[in-house]
């Protein structure tokens, strides 16, 4: 019994700090969208500067890694820890894919002297300023949310070798997942707002 209660009780503060989560980039979404309305011819044109196809890369990347994810809990309820740990190495994998990906994003970006405070971005319109601004905020942001996640997940899956992660003991498991999936619905929401921005 007292177990169940525990059990529920990390079940609830897992949901809790979601929700903190949610708050923060919903924070974030709320201030791109006022500065969208005072300039968006400017963001219009930024967004052109980013690079759709990486951007979209990354997206497929995410929701496989979610899905992937996903048949990991699947598989360890269903007593296949082979499958499991497959599945969770795969999903590592897509988060290491990710983060490299917006390495060389980033680094091309800097590169051709596009950043925030940059001369290219002072000497220019203030609502590019701001767009990259933003740009490098919440997909920073997002970035650490994902290096946390890799973290989350590669503790589940030493706990799955380990056989501490059972059919009847995945809340680690379980929570490392719903973090995943935040990760991966914040990205939904980033990548058309900076990539396909018209």
């Amino acid at each position: 019994m007292n177990n169940r209660i525990d059990k529920t009780g990390i079940k609830i503060g897992m949901w809790l700090f979601l929700y903190s989560e949610i708050i923060l980039f919903g924070g974030l979404f709320v201030l791109y969208a006022v500065y969208f309305y005072k300039y968006p011819e400017f963001f219009s044109e930024g967004g052109k500067e980013l690079n759709r196809v990486i951007g979209a890369a990354n997206t497929i990347v995410l929701l496989v890694s979610s899905f992937t994810v996903a048949a990991s809990i699947t598989a360890i309820q269903r007593k296949a820890k082979k499958q499991a740990i497959a599945f969770l190495v795969f999903s590592i994998l897509c988060g290491i894919i990710f983060l490299v990906n917006k390495y060389f994003e980033w680094g091309a970006k800097i590169h051709h002297d596009i950043y925030p405070n940059s001369e290219t971005l002072v000497s220019g319109e203030p609502g590019l300023n701001i767009f990259f601004g933003l740009y490098y905020v919440i997909t920073g942001l997002h970035g650490l949310h994902v290096i946390v996640g890799m973290t989350l997940l590669s503790i589940s899956l030493i706990l799955v070798m380990a056989g501490k992660v059972t059919e009847s003991s995945y809340s680690m498991l379980e929570n490392s997942g719903l973090y995943w999936h935040l990760v991966d619905l914040i990205w939904i929401f980033v990548f058309p707002l900076f990539y396909l921005v018209l």
